[in-house]
Order: C-alpha cells, then sequence, then structure tokens
C-alpha cells in the first residue's frame, strides 16, 4: 500500500466520523471512494419506508438511539452498547386520540350507549340521496341508443328524520325604499340552510295590537321562553320585543302579550298578502336579466306595503286606513331547488338553444324541485295560514298554480291568488301602466329604487322573453298578458 494513501479501516473511519458527527471533521487528506460504506445506511433507510410506515411514524430498528439527540450514543455510535437480547421488548407506539368529537355526538343524534348509528332504518327520504335519475338517451358513434343515469345529491343533509320543526332564532328591523321591515332567521330540523321571513307589519311599532286592529305578525318560537337561565337582554337581544327598540329599552316582550287576539276585527281587512320566494343570486344580487326574481322580490315588499282602506261598517263611518301587513317566506332554494352549480351549467344549455325545463333534465334535475313544508311551518310560526279559528288565512302572491296547490297540500289555508305581472308587461299595455306608478316612471326612463340591485325598474331582454315563455307554456304558470299581444 502506498504509504500516502490511508488504510482502508481509516477511510472507514473518517467516513464514519464525517456522516455521524455533530460538526463534520475537517479532511486535509484524500479520501478513495468507497460505495460499501454506504450500504448500511441505505438499509437502513430502506428498511425504515414501505408500506408499514407512515408520514407520522418512523421505526429506526437498527440504532435506537439515532433519532434522540440526547440519548447515549446517538452521536457516537462507539459509546453505544447494545441491549440484552431477552428482554424481547418492542418500540413504545404512541397511541392516536381523536380531538374530533362522534359524528352522532356532532349532529345532535340520540345513539343509546350500545347502539351504533346506523342501526335504525333509513328511508331514501330522509337522509339518503335521491334515487338515480336517467338522463335523455343519446346515440354514441355507431347509432345505437344508449342511456346516461346519474345520482343527484341533494344539497343540504337531512339531519333529522322526525317531525319538522322551526325556530326563530333572531329578528331585527330593516328599513328599505318600500318602509320597514322585520327581518326573521330561522333554522329547523330538515336541512342545514337558514331560511328567512321577511315580514311587512308597521303597526308593531305601536306596540300592542288594538282590539279593533288586525293581530300583529309575530313568531311564537321567538318570543317563547327558552330557558330558565335567559336574561331580558337576551331576550331583546333575539329580537323578543314589543314596540320599537331604543338607548333605554329594558324589557322584553312577553307571550301572552305580544300574541294577543284581537276580537272586535272587522270581517272587511283582507287576509294577510304572503309569497314564497325561492333565492335568486343572479337575479337578486348580480342584476341579471335572464329571470325576474330581483324584480318579483321587490315587487312583493312594495305590493305587501302597499296601505289598506277598510270600507266602514255603518254609512256613519269613515273609511280607514291600515299599514300594509304580510310576509315573504325566502326560502335558500337556489335554482329551483338544483343549486347554484347547475344552475349556471344550465345557463350553458339555454345559450345552446334549450330552454329552463329541458336544460333541468339534461342536467338530470327535475324541472322544479323545490319543497314547502318549511315555509308552511314558518308562516304557521307566524300565526298564518292555519286551519284552526286563531290563525289567519292568507293572499299567496304567485302566478303558478302548481304552488299554490303544494302549499295547500301541506295545510295552509289559501283563501286567495295574486297574479303578479311582470313589469315589463305592464309597460306594454298602457291599460295596466295607467294605474301602475312604477311602469309609468319605467316609461319615462326614471331610476325608481328598490329592494334588490334591480331596484323598482323593470327587466327587459331576450333572454327574460323565453323565460317568461317557457313559464306560460311548460309550466302552466297563469299570466293575464300574452307575451306576443299586451292589448289581450
Amino acid at each position: 500500500m502506498h504509504p500516502s494513501h490511508p488504510s482502508a479501516s481509516d477511510a472507514d473511519a473518517a467516513l464514519l466520523d464525517l456522516l455521524t458527527g455533530p460538526t463534520p471533521p475537517t479532511c486535509k487528506t484524500f479520501l478513495p471512494r468507497r460505495d460499501a460504506a454506504l450500504d448500511p445506511l441505505l438499509i437502513a433507510a430502506a428498511a425504515a419506508s414501505g408500506p408499514h410506515v407512515t408520514r407520522n411514524h418512523y421505526t429506526h430498528d437498527f440504532f435506537p438511539g439515532v433519532m434522540l439527540p440526547q440519548a447515549e450514543g446517538s452521536w457516537d455510535w462507539t459509546k453505544f452498547s447494545g441491549q440484552d437480547a431477552s428482554t424481547n421488548s418492542k418500540p413504545k407506539r404512541m397511541a392516536y386520540v381523536s380531538r374530533q368529537a362522534p359524528r352522532s355526538k356532532r349532529l345532535g343524534l340520540n345513539i343509546p350507549d350500545d347502539g351504533k348509528e346506523n342501526t335504525a332504518p333509513l328511508s331514501p327520504s330522509e337522509n339518503l340521496p335521491s334515487p338515480s335519475k336517467t338522463r335523455p338517451t343519446d346515440s354514441d358513434s355507431e347509432g345505437k341508443s344508449r342511456s346516461r343515469t346519474t345520482t343527484v345529491v341533494p344539497e343540504s343533509i337531512k339531519v333529522n328524520p322526525g317531525p319538522l320543526e322551526v325556530k326563530c332564532m333572531a329578528r331585527t328591523r330593516i328599513p328599505t325604499p318600500h318602509g320597514p321591515i322585520f327581518l326573521h332567521l330561522y333554522h329547523n330540523s330538515k336541512d342545514n340552510k337558514e331560511h328567512m321571513a321577511i315580514v311587512v307589519d308597521p303597526a308593531q311599532f305601536d306596540g300592542p295590537p288594538n282590539p279593533d286592529s288586525p293581530p300583529h305578525i309575530r313568531s311564537k318560537s321567538l318570543d317563547a321562553v327558552w330557558s330558565e337561565n335567559e336574561t331580558e337582554m337576551d331576550r331583546i337581544t333575539r329580537g323578543a320585543y314589543v314596540g320599537r327598540l331604543s338607548p333605554t329599552s329594558k324589557q322584553a316582550s312577553k307571550p301572552s302579550e305580544a300574541h294577543a287576539h284581537s276580537t272586535g276585527m272587522s270581517d272587511q281587512i283582507p287576509s294577510p298578502l304572503i309569497r314564497i320566494h325561492s333565492e335568486c343570486f343572479t337575479g337578486e344580487t348580480v342584476g341579471s336579466m335572464r329571470c325576474d326574481c330581483g324584480e318579483q322580490l321587490d315587487e312583493a315588499i312594495r305590493l305587501i306595503s302597499q296601505p289598506i282602506t277598510v270600507p266602514p261598517q255603518t254609512p256613519l263611518e269613515q273609511p280607514k286606513t291600515i299599514p300594509g301587513r304580510g310576509a315573504i317566506v325566502y326560502m335558500r332554494q337556489e335554482g329551483r331547488g338544483i343549486g347554484l352549480l347547475s344552475k349556471i351549467r344550465a345557463y350553458n344549455l339555454q345559450d345552446l338553444g334549450h330552454d329552463t325545463v329541458t336544460a333541468n333534465l339534461m342536467l338530470g334535475h327535475q324541472a322544479d324541485e323545490r319543497g314547502y313544508e318549511i315555509a308552511v311551518a314558518i308562516l304557521r310560526d307566524l300565526g298564518l295560514g292555519s286551519k284552526d279559528e286563531l290563525g289567519e288565512g292568507v293572499r299567496v302572491l304567485t302566478n303558478n298554480p302548481d304552488k299554490v296547490q303544494a302549499l295547500e297540500n301541506e295545510g295552509l289555508r289559501v283563501v286567495e291568488r295574486v297574479p303578479m305581472i311582470p313589469r315589463s308587461w305592464k309597460t306594454r299595455n298602457p291599460h295596466l301602466a295607467v294605474s301602475d306608478p312604477v311602469a309609468q316612471a319605467d316609461q319615462k326612463g326614471e331610476k325608481v329604487v328598490g329592494a334588490t340591485l334591480i331596484g323598482g325598474n323593470a327587466v327587459y331582454g331576450e333572454d327574460l322573453d323565453k323565460y317568461l315563455r317557457t313559464k306560460v307554456l311548460r309550466m302552466g304558470h297563469m299570466l293575464p298578458l300574452w307575451l306576443e299581444d299586451p292589448e289581450q
């Protein structure tokens, strides 16, 4: 061996010190390449990885002290004395403890201690996805007919298969261009959406109802006592008060006072006007003119807010005017229940030449997937539409006869259907435009303020005309005007 080259053992010791030492030593001599010295490290690395090792677990059984810098022999393996093979000790593994509560507790389900969450049989209508729906058949490259089946998963997960319960969580005053309203936010036991009720009843600012005036439209669940520990300020904060709030308000509402029923109310006072309105982000917030949803929401608030003239009961009395009263149940059912994602895709299909009904069917949905069980429950909580002597019948503001039938099937007492004529159709009919101030202002090009981005003006456009025509021809909406002949 040449005297200028170190021995193999010296080279191994220097390489080992270089790889394992806390600070790399300064090497002034030339070290020959020795791949064999790296073989134990490669074997250790290969053994420490594989299907039995995850990113959170490591098993280095070659030199136990290597992973612990403070252990003896972690840096200098010459000091590692090993361990007795007779002890047969296994490496200690850390137990994983979840910080997330079980699903049954997170969903508030009442599961027996000895039972399982999925033990009870569940019907498809309770918390399972809707049945598979077959889309229209198409043809492949060989001309053979084939059908496409897709499973439509509902937007919200049904969290309680029991009876429907609604609860008003908060109520507050909102000033609008059409007057003050009371916004109610509801939770329910059927889905995880926050539906709302827009109540128009400014007479509530004057305190409890008079004996000869109609009852106030108030939430029973909101005015109820929730617990023995709640304070007056807790009740006031959630909106359980009578009259108008002020910096000196300290008294919350009492259920008997807030829901007093008048005995001398005139039969000439019309039933409250209500509307079941489905959420429409594009029409209400963005100002889309593909539909008239934003216009309908503003028009509903305006019509309900109109003062009511009560005819005199005797010839000596004068007609009396009372504030408008009614409610709009704002349901989170975007795109007739198919959701915003499918609605946007349906818009692209409409640009390809399909109408709104066909576009929904092509996406595997029904033409209308909305439900009204929650809406009727909200109206009952407000004291509207019940079939007992304490509830009031309602007039429904809609052009959709199927909606009226669905509301009646849920137990709502409907005394009249009030049509909602599109503002663009009113401006084309001189007979209606004369008696409608909104149509007159729109004809003059004046900007009218309103509750949505469209405001008090009308929606126009070819897309809107196709949308309204589809409502009449394919969905059976009852509109007193025909699009091509406004004189009828």
